[in-house]
């Protein structure tokens, strides 16, 4: 998977949130607001070509001290949060 055209993260503040960019994205009432965790992993997939679960559950285990098990059942949360928010595509 990997994010789609048109979305970037900004730092505004102190918070993370994601912005329609470009001329791919007109609508302007799509900000997200992203926790730290998913700032992470947003970063995390946006250098890649392609970004797997696994991938984004070995991000986080190598970066915080978390279970596996916690780290694939938040991953496979926000993928799909994502997709329902057409950040991402496979």
């Amino acid at each position: 998977m990997k994010t789609k055209r048109g979305f970037e993260m900004l730092n505004v503040c102190g918070e993370h949130i994601i912005v329609p960019a470009g001329n791919e994205n007109r609508d302007y009432s799509k900000v997200i607001s992203l926790n730290p965790t998913a700032a992470f992993l947003w970063e995390k997939m946006t250098s890649e070509e392609s970004f797997t679960i696994d991938d984004m559950v070995n991000a986080l285990l190598e970066e915080y001290d978390v279970e596996e098990n916690i780290a694939r059942e938040d991953c496979l949360m926000i993928v799909e949060r994502w997709k329902e928010m057409d950040l991402i595509e496979e």
